[in-house]
């Protein structure tokens, strides 16, 4: 298991990176697109990264993305995300 400090830093990661391609994780949990269980495991995936350095570079950055990075082991998620974004502006 990662240490306290390392899922700190991941999900500081994780929630940078959907913040950058367009999505509130807080605001997505209580719409209900993403449950609790699923940004912890969001974190988890982050952490086995085993390249978080680039991530926290590209983080650096000021810039918007239009997706997450291919290397991103949470691309998936995040696309799934930024459907269901754009879906509730639709409605």
């Amino acid at each position: 298991m990662p240490s306290r400090e390392t899922l700190k830093q991941h999900a500081s990661l994780v929630d940078r990176m959907a913040t950058r391609v367009g999505i509130d994780l807080e605001d997505a949990a209580i719409r209900g697109d993403v449950s609790i269980d699923q940004i912890s495991e969001a974190v988890l995936r982050c952490a086995e990264c085993g390249n978080p350095g680039h991530c926290k570079t590209l983080m650096e950055q000021d810039a918007t993305l239009p997706s997450a990075p291919e290397y991103c082991r949470n691309k998936d998620l995040f696309s799934q995300l930024v459907s269901s974004v754009a879906m509730s502006c639709k409605n």
